[in-house]
């Protein structure tokens, strides 16, 4: 719920948390702005003007209060449209306010009262202000109905004390609609829409005229972007907006890679023809699983880079840095996806024979590159051989582990004194290293995308990429799980 209250109290942000106004500046319109303050406090410091940008808060604007009392926020460039708020010298949140198409009106403030600031010529902000004294007092009134729900003696009572709160709530929701449907086309308006909710149809609407958990389910997600414009690039200068795409991913969107590439480009589609908005979601989603937070979602980042940024029609506003680091990722992940084929691995074992990956013969293969030096590799691998010697084993499971580094004295001292035995133990000579780079292949860091220490591959009979980057439990319970349908299945 947008109130005041949730807006403004026990927010502080430092000045290095600012994102600049470099991107206003190229996105605003010729207009000019001049938002004027008087305030009974901090002369001769400065204010500042921030706005909301997804989860960061960015400086507009700043603006010093003259010996009389006041600040003048001016610019050429009109502000594009969104969430502001005014910034204390102490960097304290002291109000926020809406900026659209009104860019030119004062503020009175009294450092006692800042919730009570007055404005003047801005339609937008007073009905904003109206909206919130209302909001507050509704608010208070439930919270006061949530003190006496939990005192309540019986089921009457609570009973009571709930539809009194649900009565306040559907009061705020009223408000909302009768101002919309009053002044449909102001910033407000716009706001309230995107901050609705979709309202499941009764039971008695369901097919069958029961409950339907999937069909609520269906409904909820197919109508979770109804007030939402991907053409209105003012939603993102609101606190809310991230916070709205992220919960639908991560509860409306089922993880597998191909149902989130589907719904990133039907979002892209429908925000391409506003740049700014179709800016911030690729960016967003190039952050959000180019290093994802499940294993597999990397198909995700591969797909965005091969479909949205690499190319003749590719992106133009990452930096040269970042666009080889995303470049390298790609083209690192692209090489060890999920359900496709491992590179093979031609490397030397404890004897100096050759010992190739795809010689070994298992049900399934267990791929560890570790480092006998590396503290965290010391925790797992007696751990990992633990499971090996007790359990897998005996199931005709592989380890095929490659040291990466740490040298070969300690690398060979380590498998003594740990007693691992029963692994392939292989490593990758000076020589073999020289002749692959001479080569101009890519090595096995970029194509199992090693850049730390451990890893753990688990891979099936044909050498396929079942998992990565697992723990040995969850390679294990991921064994069984395998294991079981493919007896289930005889």
């Amino acid at each position: 719920m947008l109130t005041m209250k949730n807006l403004l109290i026990g927010i502080i942000i430092l000045c290095n948390g600012f994102a600049g106004n470099q991107g206003i500046a190229q996105s605003a319109s010729a207009k000019g702005y001049q938002l004027s303050i008087t305030i009974n406090a901090y002369k001769g410091q400065f204010l500042y003007l921030g706005y909301h940008y997804g989860k960061i808060k960015a400086l507009a604007d700043s603006a010093m209060v003259k010996p009389n009392g006041t600040a003048v926020f001016t610019g050429a460039n009109s502000l594009p449209g969104g969430i502001y708020f005014v910034v204390s010298p102490k960097k304290e949140i002291l109000y926020e306010l809406l900026i659209d198409k009104e860019q030119r009106f004062s503020m009175a403030v009294d450092s006692a009262q800042i919730a009570q600031v007055k404005f003047i010529g801005s339609k937008d902000n007073i009905d904003f202000q109206s909206y919130t004294r209302f909001v507050h007092a509704k608010g208070t009134a439930i919270n006061e109905q949530q003190a006496l729900l939990a005192k309540a003696q019986n089921k009457n009572d609570s009973a009571l004390i709930t539809g009194k709160s649900r009565s306040l709530n559907t009061e705020i929701l009223n408000y909302r609609s009768d101002f919309m449907g009053k002044n449909p086309n102001s910033f407000l308006a716009t706001l309230f829409s995107a901050l609705q909710e979709p309202q499941i149809p009764p039971a008695a609407n369901h097919p069958k005229g029961v409950y339907d958990s999937t069909f609520a389910y269906n409904f909820f997600k197919s109508h979770y972007w109804d007030g939402i414009s991907f053409s209105d690039a003012r939603l993102l200068r609101t606190p809310f907006f991230e916070a709205r795409l992220e919960r639908y991913y991560r509860d409306l969107v089922s993880p597998e890679p191909d149902s989130i590439k589907k719904e990133i480009d039907f979002m892209l589609a429908r925000a391409m023809p506003e740049k700014e908005m179709y800016k911030y979601l690729l960016t967003h989603f190039v952050q959000q699983y180019i290093n994802p937070q499940y294993m597999g979602q990397d198909a995700v980042f591969v797909h965005i880079f091969e479909k949205y940024i690499n190319g003749k029609n590719g992106v133009d506003w990452f930096t040269e840095k970042y666009k080889k680091y995303m470049t390298d990722r790609a083209y690192s992940l692209m090489a060890n996806l999920i359900g496709n084929p491992a590179w093979d691995m031609t490397m030397t074992d404890t004897s100096g024979k050759i010992a190739p990956l795809y010689e070994v013969g298992a049900p399934f293969t267990v791929i560890c590159f570790w480092d006998p030096t590396c503290s965290h590799c010391k925790e797992m691998v007696p751990h990992l051989d633990s499971m090996f010697q007790h359990k897998w084993k005996a199931q005709g499971i592989k380890i095929y582990g490659v040291m990466t580094e740490g040298g070969k004295e300690n690398w060979l001292k380590y498998i003594r004194e740990n007693n691992l035995t029963g692994w392939i133990h292989v490593y990758q000579t000076e020589e073999q290293r020289e002749t692959e780079r001479n080569s101009g292949k890519p090595g096995y860091r970029q194509l199992y995308d090693v850049y730390q220490t451990p890893v753990l591959y688990l891979l099936d009979e044909q050498k396929r990429i079942i998992a990565k980057k697992l723990t040995y439990q969850q390679m294990d319970d991921l064994i069984t799980i395998k294991k079981q349908k493919t007896a289930a299945n005889r």
